[in-house]
């Protein structure tokens, strides 16, 4: 067969050649960031709540109350001890309401200034600001990190690491003794720690916790924040224009350039900003906020300060980034403008709930009655007939007393004619102890019908009649 004339062949696709293929990840490769140390208002705040937060994690378990630790979640003994309140796994509702508390805290800080919390509470931005602190200390700041990082391994880079992560592991494992010494009696925990003699479970949870710090805090840093933490995420939808976040004013900072400091820079046709990038080089988490609203941005105010100081120098008006909302800075408010437009139904929504669930929790916290009293029928005899023809049914009350001083209480019957307690009717209850007490309710013959009868313990205390329980069950008369 001859072959066809080259005109009338059809043209072939051109293959994709091995040079043009692209492979694109999914993941992005780390690029370590080295914050560069700033000073500031806003820094001192930063500063002030390591502080308070630090001096309250680490200072609590070693006060004392009634002889006590003040702050102890015992598990063990299923106690857990908030100065003068006692509470067992029947106050879980405590629990809870916390936790609504907390949701709702968070909510409305968040409606009125953002990421407050990230910025200057949260224990992951707390703890990597004592690290970062530490690793300036002794590598020094920004430009001196960097070049030690680039060096080869030598003596001089091994010991000054060496000498950084031996302080940092010290600050991990001392944070996480503490942990566990709201757990254990921490005073307990330092004996067995000094003496060799500490349990598998308090060893592991010091190891836990102490490498949890250490690694989130010296080297995960802002991937915690930016990929862990879920409230980056879901964080906008907190959100309003009427929110104050950090914001940098484009319309007064562009065109940005660098310039002199005697420069005019309206003749350079220039805006305020000196693209110094120090905004960049203070931000944790390695963003430029001149880039607008980013979910990865923890509102520290780090580049609030840094360009503040920039702005002395340059001698211009300081608030080229600034806290402002999005209204205030297209609408070109006044701070009272700003903050009128703060109060507005969301937050008062939130602040009326928030305020209606802490006063409601804490009335009944502080209100409840020290007793509690749980009355288990003997399911192995219903009912059964004792001496002169009465019938009798076996009971055991759960006593748990919580107040911080041993009690006597009484205990009495009533709800069927005649019915009374035949065995012992004063017990005491050691201070924050429970007791398991048996009783013998009997009634007179030919009272109440065959079947299940209603009965309710009445216990009181003796010293405080105030102090009483009343509850049911039921009382079974043969048929």
């Amino acid at each position: 067969m001859n072959a066809a004339p080259p005109e009338d062949r059809k043209p072939v696709a051109a293959q994709p050649s091995a040079a043009a293929e692209v492979e694109t990840s999914l993941y992005e490769v780390r690029k370590k960031i080295y914050p560069r140390a700033v000073t500031g208002l806003f820094a001192g705040w930063r500063w002030s709540m390591v502080w308070i937060t630090q001096l309250v994690f680490y200072g609590l378990p070693w006060l004392s109350w009634n002889d006590r630790q003040a702050v102890l979640f015992d598990l063990v003994s299923r106690r857990f001890y908030l100065f003068g309140i006692v509470l067992y796994p029947q106050d879980f509702i405590y629990l809870t309401g916390l936790l609504v508390i907390s949701a709702l805290g968070l909510f409305l800080f968040t409606a009125v200034g953002g990421r407050l919390w990230c910025g200057y509470a949260c224990p992951q931005t707390v703890y990597t600001e004592i690290f970062m602190w530490i690793e300036r200390k002794v590598e020094g700041d920004r430009p001196k990190r960097i070049k030690l990082d680039r060096e080869p391994l030598s003596a001089a880079k091994f010991g000054t690491k060496a000498v950084k992560h031996g302080l940092w592991i010290a600050v991990a494992l001392w944070t996480g003794f503490t942990f566990v010494g709201y757990f254990t009696p921490i005073r307990t925990l330092t004996g067995e720690v000094i003496s060799a003699a500490l349990g598998p479970w308090e060893t592991f949870w010091v190891l836990f916790y102490g490498f949890a710090t250490y690694g989130n805090a010296g080297f995960m840093r802002e991937q915690v924040c930016k990929y862990m933490c879920p409230y980056a995420r879901f964080q906008s939808s907190m959100f309003d224009k009427d929110t104050m976040i950090i914001t940098y004013d484009a319309e007064r900072g562009e065109p940005r350039g660098a310039r002199s400091k005697k420069a005019d820079p309206k003749a350079l046709g220039l805006g305020a900003c000196v693209s110094c990038n120090l905004c960049v080089e203070v931000c944790p988490t390695g963003i430029d906020i001149r880039n607008g609203l980013q979910y990865e941005c923890i509102g520290c105010a780090a580049c609030v300060d840094a360009c503040d100081q920039v702005m002395d120098r340059m001698g211009y008006p300081r608030g080229l980034i600034r806290y402002d909302t999005q209204n205030g800075l297209a609408n070109h408010w006044t701070r009272k403008q700003v903050f009128a437009h703060m109060v507005r139904p969301r937050v008062l929504v939130y602040s009326a709930i928030l305020v209606g669930v802490t006063v409601a929790l804490f009335a009944h916290m502080l209100t409840r009655v020290p007793l509690k009293v749980d009355v288990i029928r003997d399911r192995g005899t219903l009912g059964r007939e004792v001496e002169d023809g009465m019938i009798e049914n076996v009971y055991r009350l759960q006593m748990i007393n919580s107040a911080e001083s041993p009690r006597r209480y009484r205990i009495g019957v009533s709800g069927i004619e005649s019915a009374f307690v035949a065995s012992e009717t004063v017990v005491e209850v050691e201070k924050a102890g429970t007791r398991m007490v048996p009783v013998r309710v009997r009634i007179k013959p030919g009272v109440g019908q065959p079947g299940s009868n209603t009965v309710r313990f009445e216990i009181s205390a003796e010293d405080d009649p105030s102090v009483a329980v009343h509850e049911k069950s039921t009382f079974y008369i043969p048929r």
